[in-house]
């Protein structure tokens, strides 16, 4: 790919940064934001439930802010976007998404959002980066709406960062996503030969893995209300549910099993499906794919093994729960069948790293991502190959390519970045009185979008409702970086950026 957005190009870099580009892609969606607040509203209204006042308001606010910015900046994409326009677009359009996203939460009078700006900043933000971590109790009695809403946010989420992924992050090469630049383009171009048809592609895969979802939990057992939130937010690998045991409240006609398909069906590169549908088979065997699926069957077996053994589950359950909960946590969906936090320090411990992970690229997935650790890996094989024999020539590879030094730096970069973040995010959480297991497995769930952490206070029988305002604040900020590969946000506050 080589559009920044979908239907835009890159230029050369000019002296003068001009905002009104950025400002007409950021009006069209708030204006398409305000739209789908209509779904959840009409929801509150077949309900005949008074919170459907907030979405109204909401839309009507959001709305005008999004014609205002077109008229203001009418015509100002004839010319595309220049990389810096591109990097302000980013961070900027996700918060500005986020803030209008969280007026429904804020104007709605149910629950800890209900006139609380943190909280319902942080449930919009959790929403839109597909998080799934909540401040929200008593789900089950919550309206309609806002539980239609907390779906809808991730859903738009997942797909909007599989554009960003696959358009935006590989042109701008940060931590190593110009690896995908060209793999992109030319594999995907062979089937699609224009960006616009990729896109379609893509999200008539999405809406079509979401189709099957709904109808597979409607036949499970599910509500058709509750198969409709768990199929979007499963493809979309975001983790809301209607209630507060998550899917320990279903466990019927395999209904976890089938979660768990498509959990990792969101995990999966989408550029794949694409390829797959056009005749291109061999599609699904991709590297990433494949050491995903290693490690998801390892984890599985071992967990699985001792929770049977341990004599906490009888076999099928045992595996059962040992994959939903796995593949929920590598995949960042953040759902649980279960408290795992009752399994064992050993499993918690194997929880917390698997936090770090996260799914493939091009996908609906947070985390670090496979392909990085695989570069490291590499990087690493052939490090350890010079040592034994310093006249060696030890070539790295990735797949077919050569990882040239570009991208082996962006990839070192990302994890001193990110990493650095962690511990940056978890010394602050613990400055806020919180205790070393919250901030840690915190911090993780935020920059890796997971969703529940690890302890009594937000682990998987929890919430985040009782932090303190400002840590709910640290991780929002969190998830956004996260969500967005952390230098598309960093970038923003160095001087050199905005001198040109």
């Amino acid at each position: 790919m080589t559009g920044v957005e979908m239907g835009t190009r890159v230029r050369g870099q000019p002296h003068t940064l001009g905002l009104k580009p950025v400002l007409h892609l950021i009006g069209l969606m708030l204006l398409s934001t305000a739209g789908m607040m209509l779904f959840p509203m009409l929801a509150d209204l077949y309900f005949a439930n008074s919170d459907w006042q907030s979405f109204a308001s909401a839309a009507v606010f959001s709305g005008a802010i999004g014609l205002l910015l077109l008229r203001r900046s009418r015509g100002a994409l004839h010319a595309g976007l220049t990389l810096r326009q591109a990097f302000l677009l980013t961070p900027l359009s996700w918060l500005s998404v986020s803030l209008v996203s969280a007026l429904p939460f804020f104007f709605s009078d149910y629950g800890a959002v209900s006139r609380s700006l943190p909280d319902a900043f942080f449930e919009a933000v959790s929403g839109i980066t597909t998080t799934g971590a909540t401040v929200i109790s008593g789900l089950e009695r919550a309206p309609p709406g806002m539980l239609l809403w907390r779906a809808i946010l991730q859903w738009m989420g997942g797909i909007g960062i599989i554009a960003t992924a696959i358009a935006i992050l590989p042109a701008l090469g940060i931590g190593g996503m110009q690896l995908f630049r060209t793999e992109s383009s030319d594999r995907s171009e062979k089937v699609m030969p224009r960006v616009r048809q990729m896109a379609m592609a893509i999200g008539a895969v999405y809406l079509g893995l979401t189709g099957i979802a709904i109808v597979v939990y409607r036949l499970a057992g599910m509500s058709a209300f509750d198969a409709l939130i768990h199929a979007l937010t499963s493809i979309a690998t975001g983790g809301f549910s209607t209630s507060d045991r998550s899917f320990g409240n279903w466990e019927a006609n395999g209904i976890q099993w089938f979660a768990t398909v498509f959990m990792l069906s969101g995990s999966v590169p989408f550029v794949l499906y694409v390829r797959f549908m056009a005749g291109d088979y061999r599609a699904l065997l991709d590297r990433q794919l494949r050491t995903m699926l290693r490690l998801l069957a390892v984890a599985i077996l071992l967990v699985g093994t001792w929770l049977a053994a341990s004599g906490q589950y009888g076999l099928e359950a045992a595996f059962r729960h040992a994959a939903f909960n796995i593949v929920s946590v590598i995949t960042t969906t953040g759902f649980a069948s279960a408290d795992y936090a009752l399994w064992g320090n050993a499993i918690v411990g194997l929880f917390f790293g698997l936090m770090f992970v996260g799914g493939c690229t091009g996908s609906t997935s947070g985390g670090i991502k496979i392909f990085r650790f695989e570069v490291m890996a590499i990087m690493l094989k052939a490090h350890f190959s010079r040592l034994l024999h310093p006249h060696g020539i030890f070539p790295r590879s990735y797949g077919d390519r050569v990882l040239d030094d570009e991208v082996v730096g962006s990839v070192v970069a990302f994890f001193a970045v990110f990493f650095l973040c962690y511990g940056v995010l978890t010394v602050a959480l613990m400055a806020l009185g919180l205790d070393f297991l919250t901030s840690a497995s915190g911090a993780v769930t935020a920059l890796s979008n997971v969703g529940p952490g690890l302890g009594e206070i937000i682990g998987p029988a929890g919430n985040f409702g009782p932090l303190p305002d400002a840590a709910k604040w640290l991780l929002s900020l969190g998830m956004l970086l996260g969500r967005l590969e952390l230098f598309t946000v960093l970038i923003l506050f160095a001087p050199r950026f905005w001198r040109g």
